[in-house]
């Protein structure tokens, strides 16, 4: 009877000492989580500051390399974003991994989720792509004058965004394009050329002395100063038509001053062939009647 308190307090000793065993198991395991934790998030901190600044340097580098080649601005500036944002991306995967986080379903989601995006989006993607196309292919510039074959949309281009091309019409209109359209359909760039050939015809009478309207038209495009002297210029015979006798006649400006020229040239052959009496005609119709015979005659019905 004596011996049961000594058995019990050696019983409690050694629930004591197992409790201890637990505890202390349970703490070094803490510990060492949390020392492995903390080393990996170290390791993640300087993948993140290691990564940043070999980012910075490899986003210089395409800059520059863009900028030596002659790449618009705005491709740059979007490149330079994409390259951004897929760097910050594979960062923050690695740094994730290196965490003990798991990826491959976090991947997947956003996976699907530009899958779906995209799908919703398709017209937008198509006006985003056909931006990247004419920014980089460079089918016109800021200033050209184009037209749009598909809808006869016409004027100077005034901005070229990753969306839409603005213009600007000749009466002050802006007109907003689509690029998926202007670059899956065919358009003229009217200013691409240093140079324009100028072609115009007028009309004269078929009595008109034809060599001395020919003489006429050469003499003022020679006289005009815009007139490239050293290209082609020849005045012709274009077609005898119905009510007069077309001439043609054909000269280089330089692009810029195509339709002042134009328009003087013109002035200028019609104020010639009036002052040495060249008639251009109005339409006219000849009729031819027959003659009527007498009552009674041979013609008489």
């Amino acid at each position: 009877m004596d011996d049961a308190p000594h058995i019990e307090l050696e019983q409690a000793v050694q629930d004591l000492e197992e409790h201890s065993r637990i505890f202390q198991a349970w703490l070094d395991k803490v510990l060492d989580g949390a020392l492995n934790k903390g080393m990996q998030m170290i390791v993640a901190l300087a993948i993140l500051f290691v990564g940043k600044k070999l980012l910075n340097f490899l986003l210089k580098i395409a800059d520059r390399s863009m900028e030596r080649i002659g790449t618009e601005i705005t491709v740059r500036k979007f490149i330079r974003h994409l390259l951004r944002a897929a760097g910050y991306g594979l960062i923050a995967v690695t740094m994730l991994q290196v965490v003990g986080i798991e990826t491959t379903s976090l991947i997947t989601v956003i996976g699907s989720a530009g899958v779906a995006a995209g799908l919703a989006m398709q017209g937008s993607l198509s006006n985003f792509a056909g931006g990247i196309l004419i920014l980089m292919m460079k089918p016109f510039k800021v200033g050209d004058y184009i037209i749009e074959d598909g809808n006869k949309n016409e004027g100077t281009v005034k901005t070229i965004g990753l969306v839409y091309t603005s213009l600007l019409t000749p009466d002050n209109k802006l007109i907003m394009i689509p690029n998926g359209h202007l670059a899956n359909n065919s358009m003229t760039n009217v200013t691409a050329q240093e140079k324009r050939r100028l072609d115009i015809a007028v009309g004269i009478s078929y009595s008109a002395d034809l060599k001395r309207a020919k003489t006429l038209m050469m003499e003022v495009m020679t006289a005009y100063d815009a007139v490239l002297k050293d290209e082609e210029m020849v005045a012709f015979v274009s077609s005898l038509d119905d009510s007069a006798v077309t001439m043609g006649c054909r000269c280089w400006v330089p692009t810029g001053d195509y339709w002042p020229a134009r328009w003087s040239i013109t002035e200028k052959i019609k104020l010639a062939f009036d002052a040495h009496g060249i008639e251009i005609p109005f339409p006219q119709i000849v009729v031819h009647r027959g003659e009527q015979t007498e009552p009674g005659g041979l013609g008489a019905r």
